[in-house]
């Protein structure tokens, strides 16, 4: 794929005799969202932490952005503009959503720490932050505290704290996992409003999310990738029904 933006081969890592990731080979176009999908125990989170350098595969090579990967550390990953969003680093509970925001975009852009008041008045700082907090909806909560927002506001959080490190690729470990329906739906529009502007892989078990958002779907049985295609072949294809999906999506 000419626009390939993350290109992962052969992919392998066990932990004693279980084959967490198998031979995993992925691509990732620049600008579309990938969702990845599978049943509990299928190695995706295993995956995701290869991807994001937590953790090291035993073989198999990481490409992104053209630049191999495999062996840097997370941090170094970042840099180059792959994050995960919880990874990046920890919401400060007592400081507000905008405050949490400008010390993501102040440690990205390497400006002095100094006293907070030396921070306050570094007007760049803030507004970049305030654009990241209108991306992910929390534009009207940025003088709230972080531990005053909702839970699902604290997810968003998270996404803007990955997003403020002007992340090429963000990746998105089950964002909807314990959210109430209409904290999803917040979260399914505030990523289908990020389409476009970052490249997104998404591993996802709310289906509906999945198949509202991602341009295409990868599954993942047993370590394995078993299928990638767009949404409806996906859906149509016997295997994944047969492996995942079950009838719940045929229509």
């Amino acid at each position: 794929m000419a626009d390939a933006l993350l290109q992962v081969r052969d992919l392998r890592k066990r932990f004693g005799g279980v084959a967490a990731t198998d031979g995993v080979s992925l691509t990732v176009a620049a600008g579309e969202l990938h969702a990845l999908i599978g049943p509990n125990g299928a190695g995706k989170t295993t995956l995701i932490h290869q991807l994001s350098g937590a953790l090291r595969p035993d073989s198999g090579s990481i490409v992104f952005g053209g630049r191999e990967v495999t062996r840097t550390s997370l941090h170094e990953r970042v840099g180059l503009g792959l994050a995960r969003s919880y990874q990046v680093t920890s919401i400060f509970a007592n400081f507000t959503a905008l405050e949490n925001i400008v010390l993501a975009v102040q440690a990205r852009s390497g400006s002095s720490m100094g006293f907070w008041r030396a921070v306050a008045q570094e007007k760049l700082l803030y507004d970049e932050a305030r654009s990241v907090l209108e991306q992910v909806g929390l534009g009207a909560r940025a003088h709230l505290a972080a531990r005053d927002l909702a839970h699902g506001e604290q997810r968003q959080l998270e996404v803007g704290l990955a997003l403020a490190t002007r992340a090429r690729l963000l990746l998105l470990d089950e964002p909807m996992a314990g959210l109430g329906p209409d904290e999803s739906q917040a979260m399914t529009s505030m990523i289908a409003k990020l389409k476009g502007s970052v490249t997104v892989l998404l591993v996802e078990h709310d289906m509906t999310a999945v198949f509202e958002l991602a341009d295409r779907i990868s599954v993942l049985v047993s370590g394995r990738i078993i299928a990638s295609g767009r949404p409806q072949e996906i859906r149509a294809n016997a295997q994944v029904r047969r492996a995942y999906l079950g009838d719940e999506l045929a229509a």
